[in-house]
């Protein structure tokens, strides 16, 4: 999935490049005028010039450690887009060095992308993030593209803490050095200005990268990437008082002719030509003109930092002469100014909540998973800000750390979506429910401001729906109802049946069982300590298991009905889920238990109407060393208090299916090939990515299967069931693929288990 997202993303910023912003480049002139027209003795003010670029912005780190090293004393910083992130770090205070440390240790392809783990979302939003391969906006039925690839918010999130110590700085003229940043009016093309405010929105409305970020809202403009307006903002710095400005230039020159035989590299050059003009007044106006060697890089190449960095530094070294002699001609001395060291504990002892209209603090504390007072850190404050952004709910989650005696205040301000109606689309095959495409519509804020409406419908082989509808409260008790429809059908042996459901002796190699349920649940769900989910509710089922191969002609015996009937029951569930990545996880826990408490039902065969069904399942995953990790998986269930049918029993085999019900995934067996009404499994799973998405593993099964094996002690004797598994895994952006080579040595017989996408 990660490479697929990858190639989207490039794909997305070489649109960008070609269609969008000709202002990203600029023609090389390797030269510096002299500085020999200053007259001795003066204060002289140096201003510092940082162009955009994206990755090749990192050369400005390099250039700056020998500016550092010639003595200057930068008196005003001038950026856009990948200049403004770097200039406005080094206005805070960071030294060159302390910049170089910051960006190795950061992962670039985690801030561009609005990838969240796992940790950070609550179950309703892992599922709903583990189901769907594309969301698009359905508002007014109308089928729309989203702003862009990435709302920035990782980025958002990780500069907030890096200039945590600047936030009380509302005019930039204050800061350390005095810094502003350019941003474009998506709607004129006009530039903006930004040397007021709080300094992590201003630098992310400049650094907006069109198609890549979403537009950044402020002031009521909306904003995106300063290079599509001015990418070297030269005249800027003079006005804020100037005298020597010294240029780092990061954009592309104009290709040679042997450099021009693509349509990409002629609409890439076309689009150079207005930038290349502007620099041609730029350059000259500038008085250290330097000028890194980034030609073979690209706005993503974040991997190449250290020769990025490198090549700034060797081009700055070039004019290191005429750095030189700017520091003589200064008095003051370079102000020093101790930036603390980034601690990750936090006492928040207040939230305060802004620009919320339809979602109440209630539901926006509990996306927080942060009941205050409380101690925590800030991954575990920016999980919570991430899954509050990933909702959909909202265009933009900005905060602010306000310091007080005790702690902090955190002011959140959201902007809320106005799209609340979504068409979703998924791909899927297994080899129980075949083919099928997944449609869903979704509408959000249908009767209440925290409700999401969810139909899912599966077309294919075999038809199936959910419909959810979901109200929302956060930490409070929220209120759900379900709907959903399944049904497939599936080829057994008829001896494996026979016994279990007591059916007549004929002879038959296999039926075919066509499997049918439909169910309504009401419930009311709450999480315990943010972690686990706890829910009650009521059940109504309608349950139909019929096999179609007998009583199809009137000579044969009627058709066999194991049953056609409707169950009442009430019901409660305990789900705790850490695992790191649902398919393939590599740490975490994972407990999922279910209790139905049956009081009616229309089997005529039930002698007691009152009976329950109780099943847990507990998963742990670990990593043994390096890409190898270890997954332990341990399950039961039981029927309590009615023996007098077969139907809803336990049906252990198979692979590949989303579990619904009583039927165990079991490697080595075909699925519903072991039936009883009580099972404990347990599986262990060694998996080793070869390489990056994807996946070998290998996997061992055992259960105990039958009837009231609890009461028999037969849970506890040596396994009677055995399954091993080979398996080849593939994580894409329509989800897993996987294959499963299983083998069972009881008898003496292999399956083969394929699954494409998510399951659903």
């Amino acid at each position: 999935m990660f490479n697929t997202i990858c190639n989207i993303r490039n794909f997305a910023i070489l649109i960008y490049i070609l269609l969008v912003c000709p202002n990203l480049y600029a023609q090389e002139i390797s030269s510096s005028r002299k500085v020999d027209s200053v007259t001795t003795g003066e204060d002289i003010k140096v201003g510092l010039v940082l162009s955009g670029g994206g990755a090749k912005g990192l050369a400005h780190i390099g250039a700056l450690k020998i500016i550092e090293k010639a003595g200057i004393r930068i008196d005003y910083i001038g950026g856009t887009s990948m200049g403004a992130i770097i200039g406005s770090l080094y206005a805070s205070g960071y030294t060159a060095a302390e910049l170089d440390t910051l960006v190795r240790n950061i992962d670039f392809n985690n801030l561009i992308q609005d990838d969240l783990p796992r940790s950070a979302k609550t179950f309703y939003e892992r599922e709903d993030s583990e189901k769907y391969a594309l969301s698009l906006p359905f508002d007014d039925f109308k089928i729309g593209l989203p702003q862009g690839l990435s709302k920035g918010q990782n980025f958002y999130n990780e500069f907030s803490r890096m200039t945590s110590h600047v936030n009380h700085i509302r005019d930039f003229k204050k800061l350390p050095i005095p810094f502003f940043c350019i941003s474009t009016n998506i709607e004129t093309g006009e530039q903006i200005l930004l040397d007021k405010g709080y300094l992590p929105d201003a630098v992310s409305a400049s650094a907006a990268l069109p198609s890549i970020f979403t537009p950044v809202e402020l002031k009521g403009i909306l904003m995106t990437d300063g290079g599509v307006a001015n990418n070297y903002p030269i005249q800027e710095i003079k006005d804020r008082g100037a005298e020597i400005v010294i240029g780092i230039d990061v954009q592309d020159s104009l290709m040679p002719r042997d450099q021009l035989n693509s349509a990409t590299n002629i609409m890439l050059q076309i689009s150079n030509f207005r930038t290349i003009n502007s620099m041609k007044t730029k350059i000259p106006e500038t008085d250290i003109y330097i000028k890194p060697e980034i030609g073979k890089f690209s706005v993503i190449s974040f991997d190449d930092a250290d020769e990025i960095i490198a090549n700034g530094k060797k081009a700055a070294f070039l004019n290191y002469k005429e750095l030189r002699t700017i520091a003589s001609l200064q008095k003051k001395s370079i102000p020093t100014v101790s930036v603390p060291e980034l601690s990750d504990s936090l006492q928040i002892n207040n939230v305060v909540v802004m620009g919320n209209k339809r979602y109440t603090r209630a539901y926006i504390n509990g996306k927080l998973k942060l009941k205050i007072p409380k101690k925590t850190t800030y991954k575990k404050l920016y999980e919570g800000i991430n899954n509050l952004s990933a909702t959909g709910n909202f265009d933009r989650v900005s905060h602010r750390l306000v310091n007080q005696k005790q702690g902090k205040t955190l002011l959140i301000n959201v902007k809320e979506s106005q799209n609340t109606t979504l068409l979703r689309f998924a791909l899927h095959y297994d080899d129980l429910y075949k083919t099928a495409a997944l449609v869903n519509f979704t509408k959000k804020s249908l009767l209440f401001n925290n409700d999401v409406l969810s139909l899912d419908i599966g077309l294919g082989d075999n038809l199936r729906y959910n419909l959810d509808y979901y109200i929302d409260k956060g930490f409070y008790w929220s209120i759900g109802l379900k709907n959903s429809y399944n049904r497939f059908s599936r080829n057994i042996s008829y001896d494996l049946v026979k016994e279990d459901f007591r059916l007549p002796d004929i002879e038959v190699n296999q039926i075919n069982l066509d499997y049918l349920d439909f169910k309504t649940q009401f419930y009311v769900e709450t999480l315990l300590n943010q972690t686990f989910s706890l829910g009650i509710g009521a059940e109504y089922r309608r349950f139909r298991l019929i096999s179609k191969t007998i009583g199809e002609d009137e000579d044969q015996l009627p058709r066999i009905v194991f049953d056609n009937s409707n169950y009442w029951s009430g019901y409660s569930y305990l789900k705790f889920d850490s695992y790191d990545n649902k398919y393939f996880p590599s740490s975490g826990f994972l407990f999922d238990s279910e209790i139905n408490f049956y009081a009616f039902n229309t089997n005529p065969n039930s002698e007691n109407s009152d009976f329950t069904i109780a099943k847990a399942n507990f998963g742990y995953a670990t990593t043994l060393f390096k890409n190898a990790t270890l997954n332990l998986n341990l399950g039961a269930g039981a029927r309590i208090g009615e023996e007098s049918f077969r139907s809803l029993n336990f049906f252990v085999g198979g692979y590949g299916a989303k579990t619904i019900n009583n039927n165990i995934p079991f490697y080595g067996y075909d699925f519903l090939n072991i039936v009883g009404d009580s099972f404990t499994k347990a599986a262990l799973t060694f998996d080793y990515e070869i390489f990056q998405n994807n996946h070998i593993n290998l996997a061992a099964n055992y259960a105990n299967v039958g009837n009231q094996i609890f009461d028999t002690g037969v849970w506890i004797q040596a396994p009677e069931y055995s399954g091993y598994a080979l398996g080849y895994g593939l994580e894409t952006f329509l989800g897993p693929l996987q294959v499963k080579y299983s083998y069972s040595p009881e008898i003496k017989e292999s399956e083969l288990f394929f699954s494409l996408g998510f399951w659903f």
